[in-house]
């Protein structure tokens, strides 16, 4: 029997070299991420405060002569096989490769930006839980970008990276997601979040300082997973459109783009004016900014608890406002916020299923078990699987 490896990096080496007797010339690693707070704010040009964490995605390659591409997924078992110049999107056919949708649409769009490139056989694997909410997608869009520049020289930076990530996913997957996903996967700083402007790309790393706290992230899977594509992630978009244009109106701004520049003040002045289901969306974005900035204040004072405070409206807000929770992520975050030594706790991620994450006193770990897990297995019948993560580097070589 095989031995089972521990980690993507032993894996793609193992089996690049299984597959196509060589070693690669590079390999390169991008990692998921967890927000901590600001959901639902990136597409609306607003504030996000994500990390990196230690689970990744990584890719081992080596250049091809015949302007074919051949990736092997460790992970699903399954080639996909396409020309650089006849790409094209996969349909959800039975025993289709459809995750080379991401890759496929990453080296479609660094073409399309009129860099050159060749043809290259790979092999991927990940261990971040996919349809979870801590963007394995943006993982893989990130490595394949991040090979793609190594690969062939391409001298992109970081935020060209994300942006050509981010535009593959939007473009050519069809799920109008923000940047964050995508910036955070490629330019995250070890042992820091990011404070990210989603308009103007601007960006600060803030230290989080836990270790100083004695506090330790938490992240819970419920077991719950969702398809971005088929859930209602775009109509919350197209609400968020709307909410502007009647907002221009009843405001009387006929400049306004983005509830990235309304006031809570501003919001409450005319709330009576808008459609209920309006009202509500961009009351979510609109406090979120704001706790978003707060919360980085906070951390920069070492105030763990206020932070931790902010999470918990936060999940409030995304659950009552902008309606993206489930019975079973609104289970899990009261199951841990009334367990003595946890911070705050909200979903994080697109919603609708997913995960949690939280600020926890690393003593009340040993509780989750007892107090958090079996709860909600009993209570839901699903199994949901805690890690404790760390704020890891973006994207890059590592071999």
């Amino acid at each position: 029997m095989a031995t089972v490896l521990s980690t993507p990096l032993e894996r793609v080496r193992t089996a690049f070299q299984e597959r196509f007797g060589a070693t690669p010339d590079l390999v390169v690693r991008a990692p998921g991420r967890v927000n901590l707070i600001g959901e639902h704010t990136d597409y609306n040009e607003g504030f996000v405060f994500p990390v990196a964490i230690d689970r990744e995605v990584v890719l081992a390659a080596r250049r091809r002569t015949d302007g074919l591409v051949s990736v092997w997924s460790c992970d699903y078992r399954q080639e996909d096989r396409f020309a650089l110049g006849a790409i094209s999107r996969l349909d959800s056919e039975p025993d289709a490769p459809v995750w080379g949708n991401y890759l496929r649409g990453v080296v479609s769009v660094v073409q399309a930006a009129g860099c050159e490139l060749g043809g290259f056989e790979a092999v991927l694997a990940g261990n971040v839980p996919q349809g979870s909410g801590l963007s394995s997608s943006a993982a893989l869009e990130v490595a394949t970008a991040t090979l793609l520049d190594r690969l062939f020289d391409l001298r992109l930076d970081g935020r060209r990276i994300a942006l050509l990530a981010q535009q593959a996913e939007n473009q050519f997957v069809g799920v109008q997601c923000g940047i964050m996903d995508q910036f955070i996967s490629a330019l995250g700083r070890e042992g820091h979040a990011l404070m990210i402007d989603c308009r103007s790309l601007d960006y600060q790393a803030v230290p989080l300082h836990l270790e100083r706290a004695g506090a330790a992230i938490v992240i819970l899977d419920s077991g719950v997973r969702r398809g971005l594509v088929d859930s209602e992630f775009n109509a919350r978009r197209l609400e968020c459109r709307e909410a502007v244009e009647a907002l221009r109106t009843a405001l009387g701004r006929p400049s306004l783009t983005s509830l990235r520049d309304v006031t809570a003040a501003e919001l409450h002045s005319v709330a009576g004016d808008l459609p209920p289901v309006l009202r509500a969306r961009a009351r979510h974005v609109v406090t979120e900014n704001e706790r978003v900035t707060r919360g980085m204040e906070a951390l920069q004072a070492g105030d763990v608890a206020a932070f931790g405070q902010l999470m918990n409206q936060s999940h409030d807000s995304l659950r009552s406002d902008y309606r993206v929770s489930t019975d079973e992520l609104d289970r899990l975050v009261s199951l841990t916020q009334a367990l003595p030594g946890v911070y705050g706790a909200r979903l994080t991620g697109a919603g609708f299923g997913g995960c949690t994450v939280s600020l926890v006193a690393k003593r009340a770990l040993p509780l989750f078990d007892e107090r958090v897990l079996a709860p909600y297995r009993e209570l839901t019948g699903r199994s949901a699987t805690m890690f404790v993560c760390s704020a890891v580097k973006g994207a890059g070589v590592v071999g």
